[in-house]
């Protein structure tokens, strides 16, 4: 075992534990108290991200909710590095956008839907615009309606439509030398895509994270001020807890990755979805991004590290005392797929694995590491040094990428049931939707649940 395989556990045990985030924002909290300052959300918006669009329609309740000063940047897409796949990434969105529109109830832009991109002109009219609208203070007043602009194939967006606004646009250099000042900002604060915001040294990206936001604004607010006014704007998707009765279950597809944080805290949800719904779900394991040359740049890993300790704690899921499993243990551990699989014990393997390399701390590129992970979930080791000599599972691991890929994903975790598909640990919601309608259950989409606020 090397050195960095001792250390990195208890490294990223200190970095990624609820403990210090909580002091970090107290630090930060008695700082803003110290200069007197007020309470200061940047926001971050793309133009044509849907996403953004979403994220800037929450300002307003944002703001009006929580006495938010509410700094917004006009930003570009995020660099090639940190979105390998933009063709990809620009379909998912407009789909994924408009069905987190249809869950939390926003107005979509336009009535059909984001249905396709707008075209770099329409966009950039529509930057020009909203550098005009930040300078006049009217950001939050003016964005839903430049959003709608913007997506409305059936209209342009010329200086001439934009006078119904009351505003004109800036000109080309100032917008381009804002935005590239917005760029900096939020590279140099530590994230690369649009529809982020930034409070007081932490990033929250999308509306799906925006309750993690309202959680700790609640407990700076504190009950007194908060008064009866403590639920959420945006609580997450509850998960299935009861089982449902499907006279023919789907199979649900699950796509992940051996050194995907995400799909370490979702395999053992997904799996229990599958048993509640008596529906079989198939392993599709891949290789990493990071394995098949794509690069991961360092805000990146950074991020994702933070977001995936913050959703896990709330869902009481261990994590954050890591060993990453990358390169060779990873390489290790699929090849005893094939193994576990033959075994019945696949999903028993994928969640011995996952705890073992995420939240124990376990190095899967030793023996002794990899036999603890194995014998647990029922593999023989015996067996599993025999299975480690077996390439076969590689062509396996690309045959799941290609499907994947066909299906206009990309990333893990992903997941595929009934002719749908989506990617994202929170996404799951969407599969058990699609499962409850097969149960015949009368209940509206996504009932929503409230997490607790842990501050252990």
């Amino acid at each position: 075992m090397s050195i960095k395989s001792l250390l990195m556990p208890i490294v990223t045990q200190h970095m990624l534990g609820r403990a210090r985030l909580l002091r970090q924002r107290e630090r930060s909290m008695k700082a803003r108290l110290r200069s007197d300052a007020p309470r200061q959300l940047h926001y971050f918006h793309q133009a044509d991200d849907p996403y953004s669009v979403l994220a800037a329609h929450s300002l307003a309740a944002l703001q009006q909710k929580y006495a938010l000063q509410i700094l917004p940047h006009i930003v570009s897409p995020p660099e090639q590095a940190a979105a390998p796949e933009p063709d990809k990434l620009q379909t998912y969105s407009r789909q994924d956008a408009h069905l987190l529109a249809q869950h939390y109830g926003f107005p979509i832009f336009p009535i059909t839907g984001f249905a396709l991109q707008p075209s770099a002109e329409k966009t950039e009219m529509a930057n020009r615009l909203l550098v005009a609208a930040m300078h006049m203070g009217l950001f939050i007043q003016l964005v839903d309606s430049i959003s709608a602009a913007l997506w409305d194939t059936a209209q342009p967006l010329t200086e001439q439509t934009a006078t119904a606004l009351g505003i004109y646009p800036t000109a080309p250099e100032l917008t381009a030398s804002e935005m590239q000042q917005a760029n900096q900002l939020r590279k140099e604060l530590g994230h690369y895509l649009g529809a982020c915001f930034w409070y007081e040294g932490e990033w929250y990206w999308g509306i799906d994270r925006l309750y993690h936001l309202e959680l700790r604004l609640q407990d700076e607010l504190g009950s007194n001020e908060m008064s009866n006014n403590q639920s959420l704007l945006y609580p997450p998707a509850a998960e299935l807890a009861q089982p449902l009765h499907i006279t023919q279950p789907p199979e649900i597809d699950f796509y992940f990755s051996l050194r995907s944080p995400y799909s370490a805290i979702v395999a053992e949800r997904v799996f229990r979805l599958g048993q509640l719904a008596g529906a079989s779900i198939k392993l599709r394991y891949v290789l990493p991004m990071v394995m098949r040359g794509l690069p991961v740049p360092a805000n990146k890993r950074r991020y994702i590290a933070m977001d995936t300790a913050r959703e896990a704690h709330v869902r009481q899921i261990p994590f954050g005392r890591l060993n990453d499993p990358v390169g060779r243990p990873t390489e290790r551990g699929l090849a005893l797929m094939p193994l576990a699989e033959s075994l019945g014990r696949g999903q028993d393997y994928v969640l011995s694995f996952m705890r073992g390399v995420w939240a124990e701390g376990l190095d899967a590129g030793s023996d002794r590491g990899l036999r603890n992970i194995c014998e647990r979930a029922g593999l023989p080791w015996d067996d599993a040094r025999l299975a480690l000599q077996d390439d076969a599972w590689r062509k396996t691991a690309e045959a799941n990428r290609l499907a994947m890929s066909a299906l206009g994903l990309w990333g893990v975790p992903s997941f595929s049931c009934a002719g749908t598909a989506v990617w994202g640990q929170d996404r799951l919601w969407v599969i058990a939707d699609i499962l409850k309608k097969m149960a015949g259950k009368d209940k509206p989409l996504s009932k929503q649940v409230e997490p607790t606020n842990h501050q252990e």
